[in-house]
């Protein structure tokens, strides 16, 4: 009886070091790799097995680029983007223009995708709003002031009438312990 109880625990102990292994076995080996432009000058690339499955572990992926009139980019190693899982970006590196973009994964994955990507020049962000001019407006008697300035002085009458109202119980009941 004693040896059913462990060769039934061996088995389960077999069973549970060998399950988390199977859904990697399970892949074959191969990736499914999708190549676009980020809308600038880089380049992003969407990799999973080719069963659809998200790559659980980074890939090591290059990239090679050639455009019009003999340019080059590349080699280049992706680095994985934080999108998520199987997400990779090469960050700014194409020139404007019409590129063929080719990222290829190395053995045991072994996957070679191919994309014709239009690069465009990076556009700058907005200033912050800090940064903004700020319009000036002429107030009553051509006296001038700033947008929003006019808040302190009702905050600070404000502040004022609540002081007020909180001091007066307060005196109240002061009085009327120091009475005899």
């Amino acid at each position: 009886m004693r040896t059913w109880k462990f060769l039934a625990a061996a088995l389960v102990a077999a069973a549970l070091v060998a399950l988390p292994t199977a859904p990697a076995a399970a892949h074959s080996g191969k990736l499914k790799l999708t190549v676009a432009g980020d809308g600038a000058g880089g380049v992003t690339v969407q990799a999973t097995h080719a069963d659809g499955h998200r790559l659980d572990q980074p890939v090591r992926l290059t990239l090679t680029a050639t455009g019009a009139g003999g340019r080059t980019a590349g080699p280049v190693q992706l680095e994985p983007a934080g999108e998520g899982q199987g997400f990779y970006a090469s960050g700014p590196l194409l020139s404007p223009g019409r590129w063929r973009v080719t990222v290829s994964a190395p053995d045991p994955y072994r996957a070679t995708a191919s994309a014709t990507v239009q690069a465009r020049a990076a556009q700058s962000p907005p200033p912050p709003p800090s940064a903004r001019p700020v319009a000036v407006q002429a107030g009553p008697a051509g006296r001038t002031e700033q947008p929003g300035a006019g808040w302190w002085p009702l905050a600070a009458g404000g502040l004022g009438v609540v002081a007020l109202l909180a001091a007066v119980p307060l005196v109240l009941v002061r009085r009327r312990r120091s009475a005899p």
